[in-house]
């Protein structure tokens, strides 16, 4: 998946004539038996002032028809790797343990699979146990893989689930849907060196329990997800990861969906791989 991402026209101004007023002198009274009064002819000022009208008429019209300034920046110029505009990578084409691989071993290639784990790691898979420590199989790297699932299993705790409304496998009550997605806004390395790399996935998510006698209805945050990854020789894999809130943006004047709206929506709409 790729955002550029925006994010103009020329305006033309009328070109308008100038007045001029010529003051008529008084005449002597008329001889009538003079010699017939020859008509004057107009002044060199009055001539001069048309010239200059007609050639500047002339020159705007010559200059309309000027083909544009052209775009000194070639179109194939691809945006830095630091820029939030999309690169056009494409996405990755592997599988491991149910999650995208084989990222490239670039700064790219470590946004990518920062930005995929994150969607893991912020889905409803991470409540039930067994695809829990699927995920954290695949991503992790070798050395971190048993602290990490032991961490997860912490926080994914029965007591927890039990506070959101879920049974112990992560399910939601009959006639509910459990709803937690992530989805990556933007992803920005903060170091890299060719065996690690630390990357910062800026993400929104959505969570809680759609159903009329929910109590923890579904609500969105924003939040920004910290990853230390290690390249393991093939591929990047976690070794670290933390979460803190925001940036968060003023939220918009829409008007909230029906709890089965929500719902529909979840089951519908699929996800994504995505490629920095």
């Amino acid at each position: 998946m790729s955002n550029d991402d925006q994010y103009g026209g020329a305006g033309y101004g009328e070109v308008g004539g100038t007045g001029q007023t010529r003051t008529r002198l008084p005449e002597a009274p008329a001889d009538p038996y003079g010699p017939a009064r020859r008509t004057s002819r107009a002044p060199r000022s009055l001539v001069t002032v048309v010239g200059v009208v007609v050639l500047l008429i002339a020159a705007i019209a010559f200059a309309n028809q000027a083909p544009d300034t052209p775009d000194d920046r070639p179109a194939d110029d691809a945006p830095a790797a630091t820029s939030t505009t999309a690169t056009g990578t494409d996405p990755v084409t592997g599988k491991q343990g149910g999650l995208p691989s084989g990222f490239a071993q670039d700064q790219q290639g470590a946004q990518s699979a920062a930005a995929n784990f994150a969607v893991a790691l912020g889905s409803d898979a991470m409540f039930n146990p067994a695809r829990r420590h699927s995920i954290v199989d695949a991503m992790a790297e070798e050395s971190s893989r048993t602290r990490l699932q032991a961490a997860f299993d912490a926080d994914y705790s029965a007591g927890l689930l039990a506070q959101i409304g879920l049974t112990k496998d992560g399910l939601a009550p009959t006639g509910s849907t459990f709803v937690n997605r992530t989805i990556p806004a933007g992803a920005k390395v903060k170091n890299f060196s060719a065996g690690s790399a630390s990357v910062d996935v800026w993400c929104i998510g959505m969570f809680g329990l759609t159903g009329d006698k929910s109590t923890r209805p579904v609500t969105s945050s924003w939040f920004t997800i910290s990853m230390t990854l290690k390249w393991n020789g093939s591929d990047w894999k976690v070794v670290e990861t933390s979460q803190k809130d925001g940036p968060t943006p003023v939220t918009g004047d829409v008007p909230v969906s029906t709890s089965d709206e929500i719902g529909s929506a979840v089951t519908e709409f699929g996800g994504f791989t995505y490629a920095r």
